[in-house]
């Protein structure tokens, strides 16, 4: 089944053949993927190798002459590695372009820590007017990609090996209302959906949908808490509580009660697998429906 990575890879190569001012630079990391693309646009498909700062880098020379540049590799050497060049070379110097990550939080457990990125989102959140996408399914993935890279700004679409079963219809900034109830509301983010949603069964709870986190639908969150008590748990796949300032911003004028799930803060020293990785954070249906429950709170 393809995934997110495989729906990028082929979209962007459509993208590079209609689209004459978009670029791709590599540093190595799926540049397999692109052995086509390579061949008929070598100005504008460019791999520096394992250079993750020079490829953000040049990146920021693309933007500086007026290309959309897409820049692509995991998300531990995307962001974490090259954070001060993203910092000054594309902040700092007020330009844009589009960051592509893979394998997330923990994806890739046999890679270790160095091949692991749960703080990601929350190192861009330092940054001012970036646009953070979290697509939860391919469809998503290339519904989201098309958006950044027909837009100006600076985004940052974060690709995962873990995928809801089916795509929500989604727009990018806004929130999808997946189900209402009357206890609480619990915000789902990207590929942690279908988990919330079997954590949540039987439960009077409502689930928003967000594939987009930053901007965060303020608007959306203010009118699931509207007719019942605010008392919110937001469920991330990266660093929990990445985006509970945000959501507190939403609800300031309301009493409130937030609680934050995600990845914790301790590091995991074995590899396991992914489904190890989700259960020991507690991102687990099971896991998660207790939380919940304890928190709503709500009988389990």
């Amino acid at each position: 089944m393809p995934t997110m990575r495989d729906r990028f890879a082929t979209v962007t190569s459509r993208l590079l053949d209609e689209d004459p001012r978009l670029a791709l630079v590599l540093a190595d990391i799926s540049a397999d993927r692109f052995t086509t693309a390579a061949a008929a646009h070598p100005d504008r498909v460019l791999n520096v190798g394992i250079r993750e700062q020079l490829m953000v880098s040049v990146a920021g020379g693309l933007a500086l002459t007026g290309l959309r540049p897409v820049v692509h590799t995991f998300a531990s050497f995307l962001v974490e590695r090259a954070f001060e060049q993203i910092k000054l070379d594309l902040n700092h110097q007020d330009v844009a372009a589009v960051l592509v990550s893979a394998m997330g939080s923990y994806d890739l457990p046999e890679g270790g820590r160095t091949h692991q990125s749960p703080g990601d989102v929350a190192l861009l959140d330092t940054l001012p007017g970036w646009t953070v996408h979290i697509p939860g399914h391919p469809d998503e993935a290339e519904a989201l990609l098309r958006d950044a890279v027909a837009a100006d700004g600076r985004v940052y679409v974060r690709l995962s090996e873990q995928r809801n079963t089916a795509a929500q219809p989604v727009t990018p900034g806004r929130f999808t209302v997946v189900r209402e109830g009357s206890a609480g509301t619990v915000v789902a983010v990207g590929p942690m959906l279908d988990a919330v949603l079997a954590a949540v069964s039987g439960l009077d709870v409502t689930v928003l949908y967000a594939a987009t986190v930053r901007p965060f639908d303020a608007a959306a969150l203010r009118a699931a808490v509207a007719a019942g008590p605010a008392d919110v748990v937001l469920v991330e796949p990266y660093l929990a509580g990445t985006s509970v300032p945000f959501a507190a911003e939403a609800l300031e004028r309301l009493p409130h009660r937030l609680l934050g799930l995600g990845v914790a803060r301790p590091e995991l020293r074995r590899y396991g697998t992914m489904a190890d990785h989700l259960a020991a954070h507690g991102l687990d249906p099971r896991s998660l429906r207790e939380r919940i429950a304890a928190f709503l709170p709500l009988p389990v």
